[in-house]
């Protein structure tokens, strides 16, 4: 059969995005089935392009066509001969209207061309119009308005007021196509930025706390940073941010420090721009010494001490000598001209010319501005060479006696220090007879001379990185002191003397260690030897027999022995006597007593054996008489009496005899008051005070009741006597046994005088006017108003 291809459609009209497929059908007997696109290439299956061939069929399917997919597709047959036939296709393709990625909103910045992008594509070629508020945009109506080829929308120094939402309207009158769509016109305004106060003051150091505040505009809201040296600072315990409504933004800087004083920058940023203002912190800072060091010089070199202080403002510098208080300040020159100051910038330097070791001590340093003051001290240091510090040069031992010769040294640095003898040192370990101790500016050489080659002169060398110095010692032999002289005898009595001399001219060398006297009875070959107290040139005598004649001589004794003796002196010591007239003295005793102080008085020689005391009235004659061992001190006289003078005779009594009396007078005073001025039951306790007003009350309730048994023939007692005596009727028999028991009672009772008083017509019994008194034999007593407490 002849070959024959037919293609399903003949004309095919596809939207851009569109997929169609396409059927080629052969009649004959095709060996192959190709298609060709428009361009007469040969069409391979891809994604877009798919393929599906059968013996006699073949479909082609066009997936999301696009505009070059448009023109004639063509399908060709092959048969075994080699015989082609094909059919064709028109494919046009067309370009719906379509808004390709419109933004919305779009964002603009004030002031600049806003160019609105309205992106819409269609074949053929849109139509496009954009409203505004619901009103179409003209160009005569809207001058800043354009509508540019593209299709954009241009305004001109787009502002705030042309912010709102925008329809772009696309329409292809071939086809009735129409569509449109909204964008959001966002028009960005740049931050602004304003400030109250600029520059702020501050002090540092006393937890101030320093606020700036920038106020801030824009579109959208700014947001507010902070920066300073460049870093933007972050919240913190120092830091503190806040924003307050209408754009105020603040950022409190607290407890401000030195370090804090500077420039900080407060910058707004939005999306259409950023701006910044500067705000200065000006910190004081009070004054405060950095730099300030102790200093060493040397005696007669010059020092320098500075002193370096900072603050804001820089602090004036002043100096201040401890030891008289004498100041200094910038261009200050002492009169001697050794002392001068000089400074600049936060500095000052103190220079002394030619130090002297007066120099030495402490400096002050005050820094001093108007914000406050701030001070430090130094130590001025002074090295010199070594000085001596005595000129003990000689000492003085003997054989076998060791002798300590101290070199004592001040010095700075400290010195070492040897000894030499004869141009030879001499070790710390010292030698047989020498040792070395060393202390901090002291060496002390210990010498025992053994022979006269040990004494002669010891030289002390000292020396630091100053200087070195030299003394020499002289170690001489020493001797027994030379005799004391002139002894006397002083307050000799009958077993004591005072012996007194002066000290010998000569110690020896070595100080003298104490006097030996010596004393004997005249005629007596043995002398009794009395030390002195040290080197006290006084020596008492004691346990003298009375009435004998001694010899005393003195020597002085030091580490080398007992010198020569004084001239010997003869003294005579004191017969016995009576003792001498006794010392008295007074002390009141306890009530009617006195004690009478004895006082120890020359007893004569011989021991008091007794006091005799004679004493009596100044009114009386006779004297009494009381005698007192002599050993006591006080004789106690009582008993005695009240408000009177007492005349004293006091005599001692030894073995010889009577001393001579002494006289001495006194006065007892009045009796003491006992009572005190107190109330009669005030030493009563509650007890015995209810006691008394209980008995009161019924000796009371008693009178009365004979009272009424006598007067008015009732009572108590009336009723007892009643029942004793009912069985006796006769009237003269009852007046009887009335008398009789009234006699009785007051009999008993021993009451007499009892005062009645007439008051309104009848008789009466005042009590208060009534002193009872009990006594030993239980018996009642009665007294008027005179004995009335």
């Amino acid at each position: 059969a002849a070959l024959q291809v037919s293609i399903s459609l003949n004309k095919v009209e596809l939207s851009v995005g569109e997929s169609k497929f396409f059927i080629c059908t052969a009649i004959g007997e095709p060996v192959r089935l190709d298609w060709y696109n428009p361009q007469g290439e040969r069409i391979v299956p891809s994604k877009r392009m798919a393929l599906h061939t059968e013996t006699s069929r073949s479909r082609l399917i066009i997936y999301n066509a696009i505009i070059e997919d448009a023109g004639i597709y063509r399908c060709q047959a092959t048969d075994a001969s080699g015989h082609t036939e094909e059919a064709s296709v028109v494919l046009e393709i067309y370009q719906r209207l379509t808004f390709r990625d419109v933004q919305s909103p779009q964002e603009f910045r004030h002031g600049e061309t806003a160019e609105v992008v309205c992106d819409v594509i269609s074949s053929p070629v849109p139509v496009v119009v954009w409203y505004y508020q619901d009103r179409e945009i003209t160009e005569e109506h809207h001058s800043r308005f354009q509508v540019l080829p593209n299709n954009n929308l241009q305004i001109h120094q787009v502002t705030k007021a042309d912010e709102g939402v925008y329809r772009c309207e696309a329409s292809v009158e071939a086809r009735g196509e129409i569509d449109f769509v909204d964008i959001a016109v966002v028009v960005n305004v740049p931050p602004v930025l304003s400030v109250f106060q600029q520059s702020f003051n501050a002090t540092a150091d006393y937890q101030e706390s320093v606020t700036f505040t920038c106020i801030t505009s824009g579109s959208p809201d700014p947001l507010v940073t902070w920066h300073r040296k460049g870093q933007q600072l972050e919240p913190s315990e120092q830091h503190v941010f806040n924003r307050l409504e209408g754009g105020r933004s603040m950022l409190t800087i607290r407890n401000i420090r030195q370090g804090d004083g500077g420039t900080y920058t407060c910058k707004a940023t939005n999306k259409a721009g950023s701006q910044e203002r500067e705000l200065f912190l000006k910190v004081f800072v009070q004054p405060h010494i950095t730099q300030l060091k102790n200093v060493t010089a040397v005696e007669g070199s010059a020092a320098m001490i500075s002193c370096v202080a900072e603050g804001e403002p820089l602090p004036d510098i002043s100096w201040r000598r401890a030891s008289d208080g004498q100041t200094f300040v910038d261009g200050d020159k002492s009169q001697d001209g050794r002392f001068e100051v000089r400074g600049r910038h936060g500095k000052s330097v103190l220079t002394i010319s030619g130090v002297k070791l007066t120099d030495l001590g402490r400096f002050d340093c005050e820094a001093l501005s108007r914000i406050g003051g701030h001070q430090k001290s130094m130590f001025l240091d002074i090295e010199y060479i070594p000085k001596f510090l005595t000129n003990h040069t000689i000492y003085y031992s003997w054989e076998g006696n060791p002798v300590n010769i101290s070199c004592d040294v001040m010095s700075n640095p400290p010195a070492t220090m040897l000894w030499r003898r004869e141009r030879f040192t001499i070790s710390a370990e010292g030698t047989a007879n020498t040792r070395v101790h060393s202390a901090e500016g002291k060496s002390v050489l210990e010498v025992t001379p053994m022979s006269d080659r040990d004494f002669g002169r010891y030289n002390c060398t000292a020396r630091n990185n100053i200087g070195v110095r030299y003394q020499e010692f002289i170690l001489a032999q020493a001797d027994v002191p030379s005799n004391p002289y002139s002894v006397r005898l002083s307050a000799v009595s009958q077993r004591l003397a005072t012996v007194t001399f002066m000290k010998p001219d000569s110690h020896g060398g070595v100080p003298i260690s104490y006097y030996l006297v010596q004393y004997k009875e005249v005629g007596s070959q043995e002398w009794r030897d009395v030390k002195s107290h040290s080197v006290q040139t006084t020596v008492v005598l004691t346990g003298l027999e009375p009435n004998t004649t001694y010899e005393v001589r003195v020597a002085a004794v030091n580490g080398k022995g007992q010198g020569e003796f004084s001239h010997t002196e003869t003294f005579q010591t004191l017969p016995i006597r009576e003792p001498s007239p006794p010392a008295v003295h007074g002390q009141r005793g306890m009530g009617k007593a006195y004690r009478l102080g004895l006082v120890k008085q020359d007893d004569g020689g011989m021991p008091i054996v007794e006091y005799i005391v004679k004493y009596k009235t100044d009114k009386e004659e006779q004297w009494m008489t009381k005698l007192v061992p002599g050993a006591n001190d006080f004789a106690m006289l009582q008993p005695l009496q009240w408000n009177t003078r007492y005349e004293v005779e006091i005599t001692a009594r030894n073995v010889k005899g009577l001393s001579e009396p002494t006289f001495y007078q006194f006065f007892m005073p009045q009796k003491p008051d006992i009572t005190g001025k107190k109330s009669l039951f005030s030493g009563l306790g509650l007890g015995a005070v209810v006691g008394l007003g209980l008995g009161a009350l019924l000796l009371l309730l008693v009178l009365v009741d004979v009272s009424c048994f006598f007067l008015r023939h009732c009572g108590l007692l009336m009723c007892i006597t009643r029942s004793l005596c009912s069985k006796k009727t006769a009237t003269s028999g009852k007046g009887k046994e009335i008398e009789e028991g009234k006699a009785a009672y007051l009999e008993s009772n021993e009451i007499t005088k009892l005062p009645l008083k007439e008051e309104n017509g009848k008789e009466s019994l005042k009590p208060d006017t009534i002193e009872i008194k009990v006594h030993s034999d239980n018996s009642l007593h009665t007294k008027p108003d005179d004995s009335k407490a």
